[in-house]
């Protein structure tokens, strides 16, 4: 798949490497690439052949957020001849462009959530405002040395609330960190991040020991059953607004005896005993 504002690179063993890919922009989010984030998710979630997806950004930064100048394009009454294929895509004239632009962006987020491979996110310059949204919709997050993160709608004269931070920053480090963050917009660097476990680790060194890192976490991924893998994320998933442990707990016995019953079971358990590591087929 060519894309306009990223690179996607699937290798033979299911590891996809997702790149975020306007270095000269600092990987600011603009209307194309709100287009190509949504098409690349809505082909994972049908692509088996991808495994695990690893989530990175070009250049010096991992995304600057909105880009701020393609957003005041929506304030100006005589809109530009390229931006005419953006608006009112697919919806009624009726509504706003920022409605759709805003829905567009939200979609991303919902599909990192929805898609069956694990995201792992590598963070090695800023990530702020729709960047650090990205990282909060992705399952495991990694930092260099060099990264920080915001919240940067707070500081712009918008809500503080966008594109699922509220809803995940809370579930990952805590009510009380999390709003004294959402609520600032100050930086978090790399080292307080892994503290309050908002990354679960951070790498010394460049980009590549970065995705070093990330490639040794996707391949023992590797080693998982695929179908146990999604079932995993499904549950992660509900999780987070399940109303008892009961209700967690039926699904997590639904979920095992579809588990049981697939020739994964027998694999792994025969690669346990054989003291390998097992050979999974594709779903």
């Amino acid at each position: 798949m060519v894309f306009e504002t990223l690179l996607f690179e699937l290798r033979d063993d299911g590891i996809g490497i997702l790149t975020l890919n306007r270095p000269d922009n600092l990987n600011a989010m603009s209307f194309q690439m709100f287009e190509d984030l949504n098409h690349i998710f809505d082909d994972l979630m049908i692509n088996l052949d991808c495994r695990v997806v690893i989530l990175k950004g070009q250049g010096r930064a991992f995304c600057a957020g909105l880009d701020l100048n393609e957003m005041n394009v929506l304030n100006t009454r005589r809109k530009p001849e390229e931006y005419k294929k953006f608006y009112y895509l697919n919806i009624p004239e009726v509504l706003k462009n920022r409605v759709y632009f805003q829905s567009r962006l939200s979609r991303v987020i919902m599909k990192m959530r929805k898609i069956s491979q694990p995201i792992i996110s590598i963070i090695h310059g800023p990530a702020t405002g729709g960047g650090f949204a990205l990282t909060l919709a992705s399952d495991i997050r990694i930092a260099g040395e060099k990264a920080k993160f915001n919240n940067a709608f707070i500081k712009l004269g918008l809500s503080g609330s966008d594109v699922g931070t509220s809803y995940f920053l809370p579930r990952l480090i805590g009510v009380s960190r999390a709003t004294e963050i959402l609520y600032t917009g100050r930086f978090v660097d790399a080292e307080e991040a892994e503290r309050i476990g908002l990354v679960c680790k951070v790498v010394n060194g460049n980009q590549n020991d970065l995705l070093a890192a990330a490639m040794e976490i996707a391949e023992e991924l590797l080693t998982k059953s695929p179908l146990g893998l999604r079932m995993t994320k499904e549950a992660i998933n509900l999780s987070q607004d399940s109303p008892s442990l009961e209700t967690m707990i039926q699904l997590e016995n639904r979920a095992q005896m579809i588990a049981s019953a697939s020739n994964d079971v027998l694999e792994g358990m025969l690669a346990f005993f054989e003291k390998r590591k097992p050979k999974f087929p594709k779903l």
